[in-house]
């Protein structure tokens, strides 16, 4: 097995040895391919991983995975490593790991942004959201609060300075705590909170904190719902200008088998869900309940509630998203996505109940001080650090200090790491065996008389999902139905039938009722198709016999006459 821990963080060219180790320690399970380049040439690696000795990837239902989209969110990174790990380790001793690589493929892509990781895990890091390409404009900041670490002790804080007009005053429960000061309070002493930095051509009055040079979004560069930047910043000149997310939509459109995706990210701690620009309403009811369905397991097998973006998690109440992953593969796929926000630095303080975006406009002090008493005992002090005097070049005398964002906030600190990864394997193997699967029915051929036989094929999806996966598919016209072809033996005809028939959509078991009593309608077999053809074959021979659709997968048999 690969050399891998998953108590630390792993830059590119570590990550590549040992995504490339998968590859040769499991050549029957992990194929390794580069699926583009980044903007700074590094290749986007993908592993497929499913047993090559039951078919090739695209003739099986597939699920997409990703992570580290954006350049600090490096644990996503993890996942996805920690799900290789288990699901190669476990291939043959687990059962539905074994039946899902047996039927099915995993499309894994750990780090989707390698430039902006590398950035991040830099020995002095430096903080983007995301590509490292410079947008909109290729010019560096020449005045205001430069975001870095002045003192060189590998941190990036917080500094506050003394100002009679702040924010901010030590709290009474806890003087290290900074707190609001009342609305008409006067009199005391008070801060000015800024970032850790430098101040370049500082006039002694004024600080602006000027926008990154690298103001990219990329997962506001999908193609769905994209806006310019007035309207959505980050999001790109035009859908899939980045190469990053060229390379992803060029390959899930390339893989028309793919049936879902799961998009890990950080942080809060929560399964996220179409819509970020839509109402509920918006969603055909079937898919809706679907989303729900799939949510309530992830939340079984996970802990993390499952949520929908629209109307739980909007940085602001009057704007929306648009232009990310998972919207785009549910509106113009039809395919259930979802974004997974590893990691709730609240709830590992034991605040239960809070609401994600909310939380950072308006919460009571008593969070703050679990927050505190949780990194002082459990975090050893680290996570929240105490001020401490600093000669401010531009400045002067300041205090840095406050949280240590990117040990405790933007991802698991690398004690936690393996506990909180651990948690999402059940669920992803879980998602990928309720993809819609094709498998052989009967096949029989029966003799008519005078070299004359009819031969007939069917097949039923065995998964719970449609053929189809979701009715926005249906509704978008995305979705090609089932095809069944019939090859047949040297000197043979074909009396009735076709050589190859279209057949339409197979139902699964998603969209039955609770029960069957009441006034629910039966169970037909919707998830069921025959085909039969007359075939005249003097000299006997072999029939070939294919059924195949994109999402459910192919069935292939041969019967002799």
């Amino acid at each position: 097995m690969p050399n891998i821990r998953f108590d630390t963080y792993y830059r590119y060219d570590e990550l590549s040895r040992i995504i490339h180790g998968f590859a040769e320690e499991y050549p029957h399970l992990v194929r390794v391919e580069s699926i583009g380049k980044s903007y700074e040439g590094r290749d986007i690696w993908l592993a497929t991983v499913t047993n090559v000795a039951t078919g090739q990837d695209t003739d099986k239902p597939a699920l997409w995975i990703d992570g580290n989209i954006h350049a600090s969110e490096v644990s996503p990174s993890s996942a996805c490593l920690y799900f290789l790990n288990k699901i190669t380790a476990e291939y043959g001793s687990d059962p539905d790991i074994t039946r899902c690589l047996d039927s099915r493929v995993f499309y894994i892509c750990p780090r989707i942004n390698p430039d902006g990781a590398e950035w991040a895990l830099a020995d002095k890091p430096k903080i983007i959201r995301s590509s490292t390409r410079p947008y909109p404009y290729d010019e560096e900041p020449i005045s205001g609060l430069l975001i870095e670490d002045v003192d060189g002790d590998g941190r990036l804080l917080s500094m506050r300075v003394p100002d009679a007009n702040g924010t901010w005053k030590a709290s009474d429960a806890d003087p290290r705590l900074l707190v609001r000061r009342d609305p008409t309070e006067t009199g005391g002493e008070y801060y000015r909170v800024l970032p850790e930095g430098r101040l370049e051509d500082f006039d002694g009055v004024q600080i602006t904190i000027p926008p990154k040079k690298e103001g990219l979004d990329l997962n506001r560069n999908f193609p769905s719902g994209w806006r310019q930047e007035g309207e959505q910043v980050g999001a790109g000149p035009f859908p899939t200008s980045e190469p990053e997310v060229h390379a992803i939509v060029q390959f899930i459109a390339q893989h028309p088998n793919i049936t879902g995706g799961i998009a890990f990210h950080t942080y809060s701690g929560v399964l996220l869900r179409p819509y970020s620009g839509q109402d509920d309403e918006s969603f055909p009811a079937e898919d809706l309940w679907t989303y729900q369905k799939i949510g309530a397991k992830g939340t079984e097998l996970t802990g993390y509630p499952a949520i929908s973006v629209f109307h739980d998690f909007r940085y602001h109440p009057k704007e929306i998203i648009t232009g990310a992953f998972d919207d785009w593969l549910y509106e113009h796929l039809g395919l259930f996505t979802w974004t997974v926000e590893i990691w709730s630095p609240q709830r590992q303080a034991g605040i239960a109940e809070y609401k994600y975006i909310d939380w950072y406009r308006e919460h009571p002090l008593e969070d703050d001080l679990k927050m505190l008493k949780w990194s002082d005992e459990v975090l050893g002090g680290k996570g929240y650090v105490d001020w401490y005097p600093f000669e401010h070049p531009q400045l002067g005398r300041v205090e840095l200090g406050g949280w240590d964002s990117l040990l405790a906030w933007r991802n698991p600190p690398a004690e936690f790491l393996e506990r909180e990864l651990a948690l999402f394997p059940e669920w992803l193997v879980w998602h990928l065996l309720i993809s819609p699967r094709l498998e052989l029915y009967e096949a029989s051929v029966r003799p008519v008389g005078d070299g004359t036989y009819l031969v007939r094929l069917v097949v039923h999806n065995t998964g719970w999902l449609p053929s189809y996966v979701s009715k926005k598919a249906l509704e978008k016209k995305v979705v090609r139905g089932l095809v069944c072809e019939i090859e047949l033996p040297e000197g043979a005809t074909l009396e009735s039938g076709k050589r190859r028939e279209e057949l339409g959509q197979l139902e699964g078991r998603a969209y039955k009722g609770s029960s069957p009593a009441g006034w629910a309608v039966g169970d037909p077999t919707d998830d069921r198709v025959k085909v039969e053809w007359t075939v005249r074959a003097p000299q006997d021979g072999t029939v070939k016999l294919v059924a195949r659709h994109p999402r459910a997968g192919v069935v292939r048999t041969e019967l002799e006459l």
